[in-house]
């Protein structure tokens, strides 16, 4: 049995690499022995991180030359090339492949072993299994070489050969091996920890990493920064936000070495808890730092913005991670159409999904709702039937509730009834259920086409299904009430009294003719209606109620809903006026409360004028540019019409869409002339 006397080995070591001065071996022949072939004198780092550049040692070999040329004819050539550093390094790589493909039998790795010789050395264990990938075969040769030879320092053996087990991802066995050095009287040291819990974190279990991470100081060891950072990591992933983020802190003030991989975990951590700036600035830090951003960190940050609603800024950073060579992976297309289709970017998000396709990736069922709910939402009826094609076509996905849903909604915002209800079929015989919100899509198709009996035929197959109308299933059913015929309104009243008895209390004060009213009780209930119910919903209700009032030609009321409105804060910022204009913002009312408030807008320029108020140089009323989603119409067409009608002096204004506008002469005129006719006809 060989051994090293403990005074020829003083090697060095890190928990990624491992390197060894010059040691004489037993023939009296100096030669240094390395981990990496591509250079004789490798920098050697020491467990304090110094660089170290191994020399030869002369004074032990006096005869020994700093550099000696051989020449390649010389006789001797070929043994002295066999007692050469390359040739002994490649012979011991050599036995690390061949033991990393014997069967993890004793005797096979044995055997493989044995031709190393009698006289084997302790540098030969470590660079054997440091350069092993089979965790069987390697626990083996560990035991070879603890039964051969007097390991001086026995706590490297170990550590070479848990590196062997992160690689294979074996923290099974790593912890085995741990609790066998301290049954021999092992002691471990920095390194021993740090690739257990790196195993742990390939692993991925943070769990297992603290556990493993607050042993450290039981045994007299100090992390380094490195396991640190590893650690800011493995909290994160396990929920400790603030430890985390304490270790985080602690980082950046002592400037600790941090990898990618833990900048996507703080990015993932600020992500959850809503702080998306905070998302932003890690990722400034990471590259001010000069970390390079991997595929996690840039997926991670895509899928922040994506949920922060910031299209624009997951676009930046999507170029800027091109622009830096990388290939868009699944997990990045799917944060890009996630957060293009929240944000209702449909031709990005329709592109991305193009690119996809044409890529060969398939798409998972989420990934398609959330293509068919955003054409849904912004009114894409072929593109959505296409997607929907393609998707029961893939052989990968089918079609669930949600996708029924988004595809039901689609056909009823465009009144497609017989599509809408061929749909409900289909999904029913798919083994789905309609639920709140398919039937909330079908009331609102019937509505349109004014089928008011299958309004309340869908409405009564609530109970049948255990469901409860939701305020937003309620709010649907209202605004079914501003299309509807007067005749019909009785039958839909009823629906909204079961549904919500404050509400239908309020509606029938407006629909039904023979309910007696005391004085105020309309204003003081649909006050507080309108106070119960949630932010969410309170203008979409209140829009509601005043159309039914305008259709109903019961101005009265719609002025006492708008001036509810106004004091529950539902609308702000109505009538504005500056030195220079007076201005009317009706963009998020709806058609009836506009009315009502232009209404009102005009009782208020006539009182100025009869108290001789100055008006200003300018007057404009904005209703918005925009046209709805499923209709050519929007509220500054009809507008235009209206005050047309009334004669009004406004006219849009060429150069700023969606506003009307006159001048103090001609408004003046325009109302006085009004209260003359009024006179008169009084």
């Amino acid at each position: 049995m060989a051994s090293t006397p403990s005074s020829t080995l003083t090697p060095l070591y890190e928990s990624n690499n491992i390197f060894f001065n010059s040691f004489t071996s037993p023939h009296n022949f100096t030669f240094p022995l390395k981990l990496y072939k591509s250079s004789i004198r490798s920098p050697q780092v020491s467990l304090q991180g110094q660089p170290h550049i191994s020399q030869p040692n002369n004074s032990q070999n006096p005869d020994r030359k700093s550099k000696i040329w051989v020449n390649p004819k010389s006789p001797r050539a070929t043994e002295l090339k066999q007692r050469s550093y390359d040739f002994r390094y490649t012979s011991l790589v050599k036995i690390a492949e061949s033991l990393d493909s014997c069967n993890p039998l004793k005797h096979d790795v044995y055997n493989v072993l044995a031709t190393l010789g009698d006289k084997i050395v302790e540098q030969d264990a470590v660079v054997t299994l440091n350069n092993m990938c089979n965790s069987e075969t390697a626990l083996l040769a560990l035991k070879y070489f603890q039964e051969r030879l007097k390991l001086s320092k026995e706590v490297i053996i170990y550590n070479v050969t848990l590196k062997v087990l992160r690689k294979n991802k074996d923290l099974d066995r790593a912890e085995k091996v741990f609790d066998e050095m301290l049954e021999r009287g092992v002691k471990p040291d920095n390194v021993t920890f740090s690739t257990i819990i790196s195993c742990a974190r390939q692993c991925n279990l943070p769990e297992k990493a603290i556990e493993w991470f607050e042993k450290l100081p039981s045994f007299g060891c100090e992390p380094d920064d490195v396991t640190y950072s590893v650690m800011i990591d493995a909290y994160g992933k396990a929920g400790n936000v603030d430890m985390a983020l304490s270790l985080y802190d602690r980082a950046r003030t002592e400037k600790w070495r941090i990898d990618a991989v833990t900048f996507a975990t703080l990015i993932r951590i600020y992500g959850s808890a809503g702080n998306f700036d905070g998302c932003l600035n890690v990722y400034e830090e990471m590259k001010a730092l000069g970390v390079r951003p991997n595929m996690t960190v840039y997926n991670s940050l895509l899928d922040a913005m994506g949920r922060a609603k910031r299209p624009w800024q997951a676009k930046n950073i999507y170029t800027e991670m091109i622009n830096n060579g990388f290939e868009p992976s699944w997990g990045t297309y799917a944060s890009l159409i996630r957060a293009y289709g929240r944000a209702r970017y449909s031709e990005d998000a329709l592109k991305i999904y193009k690119e996809m396709k044409e890529k060969g990736l398939e798409l998972s069922v989420m990934l398609y709702n959330t293509l068919l709910a955003m054409c849904a939402d912004v009114g894409l009826t072929d593109e959505a039937v296409n997607i929907f094609e393609e998707m029961k076509s893939s052989g990968t996905c089918q079609p669930d509730s949600w996708t029924y849903s988004s595809l039901i909604t689609i056909n009823s915002c465009s009144g497609k009834v017989s599509e809408a209800e061929a749909t409900l079929n289909d999904m029913m015989e798919a083994g789905f259920e309609p639920n709140i919100f398919v039937l909330t899509s079908l009331i609102q198709c019937y509505g349109k086409a004014g089928r008011t009996d299958d309004v309340v035929r869908t409405f009564d197959r609530l109970s049948d299904l255990g469901l409860s109308p939701g305020e937003r299933f309620t709010g649907c059913l209202l605004n079914v009430l501003t299309q509807t015929a007067k005749e019909d309104l009785h039958k839909l009243t009823i629906c909204l009294e079961k549904a919500n008895p404050k509400l239908g209390y309020v509606v029938k004060l407006l629909v039904d003719e023979e309910v007696v009213e005391e004085e105020g009780a309309f204003k003081k209930n649909a006050a507080e209606l309108l106070d119960s119910v949630t932010t969410d919903v309170r203008k979409a209700y209140c829009n509601c109620l005043i159309d039914i009032c305008v259709n109903l030609n019961k101005l009265e009321r719609a002025c006492e809903l708008l001036d509810i409105g106004l004091t529950l804060n539902i609308y702000t910022d109505i009538m504005s006026r500056t030195e220079t204009q007076w201005s009317l913002q009706l963009k998020s009312l709806s058609l009836g409360a506009a009315l009502t408030a232009l209404h009102i807008w005009m009782s208020d320029l006539n009182k100025a004028l009869e108290d001789g108020e100055e008006f200003p140089s300018l007057l404009g009323i904005n209703t918005g540019h925009g046209k709805h989603k499923y209709s050519e119409k929007g509220l500054a067409g009809v507008f235009e019409s209206h005050l047309k009608e009334l004669n009004a002096p406004f006219h849009e204004a060429p150069d700023k869409a969606g506003w009307f506008l006159t001048t103090k002469v001609a408004a003046t005129s325009w109302l006085e002339s009004r209260r003359a006719q009024e006179v008169v006809a009084v």
